[in-house]
């Protein structure tokens, strides 16, 4: 047989291969028997073994993934993965919907269609097509990056290595959730459990599990499926102007979209479908913990736009947690980072929405007497949002005569120091700072995660170990350790040590937006320290600024620009950071000397659409490095949108504004000229 036949026919395999993949899978409707399917597909791997070099891969036999990866590797998305804000009631939903027509200037009386679709308890991935071929997939991650798990997902039978159809976009991004179907969950533990290995608490767990296995073979054989709920990226496309189309798009490509969805122009009509699916919740055979209900018209959602974590035009519609009943122990109190001192209930323990409960938060005082909580005390617990254990209500006909009333003690449990409530705030702290063990703890936790200067194996024993035998009290101590000291301590081997020096020696190298989360200011997220790296550029302009100019910082209020100033008056945490710097803590400088610089600075862009000399990520750090300031959706305060191919709606609103467009050579143009006449 040539090559040219054998491609023919190997193309004309894997075609009615992924035909039958997304009839069984998707539609649900398989036209051909197993057996016959099984035929086919032992047809084509057989060819591809004798002509290996004609394997392509987007091949249906390429599903079995690849060698096992000693670690995941870390996948920047480009358009940020929100979460979305929740509500629990009709009274929230009608604030939603009302804070929606606002913001559009749409009266209450003149309806805005949604979107009303299922939420699915999985995990959310990120899949990427180019040219309608499937080359690499992440999860969520923190939003920003996420766990590359392109290996796994080819695994999945439902998600098409390669589109459906012509004019396929050339960039493709898709986001959906990934679960394990409640059949295959019930089959999968069942034969784990005669195989006395483990087994899985709940479908999500599993499903979470089974996607970051660093062997792809294992992942194949979990029953995993997915349902795709929308787009991110796109490059050479113009979708259509409304998310129930996307969503038709969508499955024409071949791609598995849930069909239990609906359109409604009101609260009322989101409720109505909200009774029907919870009647018929039992029928499904996935888990899902609420709704979600979504602007329909695309335009309308990009004048809405995002906060920072969450869209303007969607919300979830979360199911009532089930409820447990349990009996409080005790009740302890807990310092944190900032000094809060928190009540905590010790219950005995119960089992909760797939976990075990023994502890549970109660916030402040000012909770714990609205529900009036006692030890002694039964209560009903649930996991607000299926996450964080919540104290419901106390059942008072059960309570005991000698159930004891709960006072905030005096004096911190920890450090012995005075507990202060200031006015006007809900919590109480301890006034010890840096001198209390739990406060300081907190502390070089909060500094060496993840997030902020991501010391790897750094982890909360080694942090309380090295604080009991007073190694380190402050941040700047980490930099002085050595293997020696590392040693020394219970249960770190000479291996450990070495890998642990390597992870502090690599943390040196940070970000300014890094840095200044790592110092733990209060109310300081990493939001707000990139929105501070965005806009002054430099440490010591943060440093400098008054409160008055921080307040002129997008996302600054009042509080958060008081908390700024006062962290910075201080003269223990100026020495730190010296001290910091000083041991080699650096990120990459990026003052504003040019003139060019001047020109950008604090100047706000968007961007739409693709470009052919930069990626949007490059011209985004472009921008900053020239002072300009880089958000996602127009308004007032934009100076300039930047417009690619495929821009869609944001140029009609960039014109409704009279706001100032470039094209990608309009933009770098400007920014030449202006080059020149600062030069002369």
């Amino acid at each position: 047989m040539s090559d040219n036949r054998t491609q023919k026919k190997i193309r004309k395999l894997s075609n009615s291969i992924r035909n039958h993949n997304h009839l069984y899978y998707v539609m649900d409707s398989p036209e051909i028997s197993d057996q016959e399917y099984d035929q086919l597909f032992r047809e084509l791997l057989e060819i591809e073994e004798k002509f290996p070099q004609l394997v392509a891969m987007n091949s249906p036999t390429q599903h079995v993934g690849a060698d096992p990866s000693s670690a995941f590797k870390t996948i920047e998305h480009e358009l940020p993965m929100l979460s979305l804000g929740n509500a629990f009631n009709k009274n929230e939903l009608d604030d939603f919907n009302r804070r929606v027509h606002d913001r559009l200037n749409i009266p209450m009386d003149n309806p805005i269609e949604y979107a009303c679709e299922l939420k699915f308890d999985g995990t959310a991935v990120s899949i990427i097509y180019e040219d309608g071929v499937l080359t690499r997939a992440a999860t969520r991650g923190d939003g920003r990056k996420g766990e590359d798990v392109t290996h796994n997902i080819r695994t999945i039978k439902s998600i098409p290595l390669e589109l459906s159809g012509k004019n396929l976009p050339s960039i493709l991004e898709i986001r959906g959730e990934v679960f394990m179907p409640l059949s295959g969950f019930k089959y999968f533990n069942q034969q784990a459990s005669i195989k006395e290995e483990k087994v899985f608490v709940n479908p999500r767990n599993a499903a979470a599990g089974s996607l970051r296995q660093l062997d792809p073979e294992i992942t194949k054989g979990r029953p995993l499926d997915i349902f795709c709920y929308g787009v991110g990226l796109i490059e050479d496309y113009v979708l259509p102007d409304s998310h129930s189309e996307i969503m038709l798009l969508l499955k024409e490509w071949g791609l598995n979209v849930c069909e239990e969805s609906v359109l409604a122009h009101n609260v009322d009509g989101w409720m109505d479908f909200y009774h029907q699916v919870i009647d018929k919740r039992h029928l499904y055979d996935y888990d899902i913990d609420g709704l979600v209900y979504k602007v329909n018209k695309i335009t309308l959602q990009d004048e809405l736009g995002f906060v920072s974590r969450a869209p303007r035009w969607a919300i979830a519609h979360k199911f009532p947690a089930k409820e447990e009943y349990t009996t409080i122990n005790a009740i302890e109190f807990q310092v944190g980072r900032t000094g809060a001192v928190t009540p905590v209930a010790k219950v005995s323990p119960v089992f909760v929405g797939g976990v075990t409960v023994s502890n549970v938060t109660l916030h402040n005082m000012d909770e714990l007497h609205r529900k009036d909580v006692r030890v002694g005390d039964t209560v009903s617990i649930r996991r607000a949002g299926d996450v964080i254990p919540e104290l419901v209500k106390v059942i008072k006909t059960k309570r005991l005569k000698n159930a004891q009333v709960i006072r905030m003690p005096d004096k911190c449990p920890v450090c012995n120091s005075a507990i202060n409530r200031i006015a006007d705030e809900a919590v109480s702290r301890c006034i010890g700072g840096y001198k209390c063990r739990a406060q300081r703890i907190e502390y070089l936790k909060h500094f060496v995660s993840r997030k902020a200067m991501d010391i790897d194996g750094f982890g909360s024993k080694l942090i309380e170990q090295l604080v009991d035998v007073e190694k380190i009290k402050t941040p700047d101590d980490i930099y002085t350790l050595n293997q020696e000291v590392l040693c020394s301590l219970e249960r770190v081997a000479v291996k450990t040590a070495g890998n642990i020096m390597q992870a502090i020696e690599r943390s040196k190298g940070t970000t300014l937006a890094k840095f200044i989360y790592s110092l733990g200011i209060r109310e300081v997220g990493e939001t707000t320290a990139e929105v501070l790296e965005g806009y002054y550029h430099s440490l010591e302009m943060i440093m400098a600024a008054t409160e008055d100019e921080l307040q002129d910082v997008p996302e600054i209020g009042p509080i958060v620009a008081s908390n700024i100033v006062n962290f910075f008056r201080n003269i223990e945490n100026i020495r730190i950071i010296n001290n910091l710097i000083e041991l080699g803590v650096i990120w990459e400088s990026e003052p504003i000397t040019t003139s060019v610089g001047k020109i950008l600075n604090k100047k706000i862009f968007v961007i739409t659409g693709s470009f052919n000399s930069i990626t949007r990520s490059e011209l985004k750090k472009f921008i900053k490095k020239l002072g300009g300031k880089v958000t996602s959706s127009l308004s007032k305060k934009t100076n300039y949108l930047i417009v690619g191919s495929n821009p869609g709606s944001k140029v009609k609103k960039a014109n409704e504004l009279e706001i100032e467009m470039f094209t990608e050579e309009e933009f770098f143009s400007f920014i030449g000229r202006q080059n020149e006449a600062n030069n002369e």
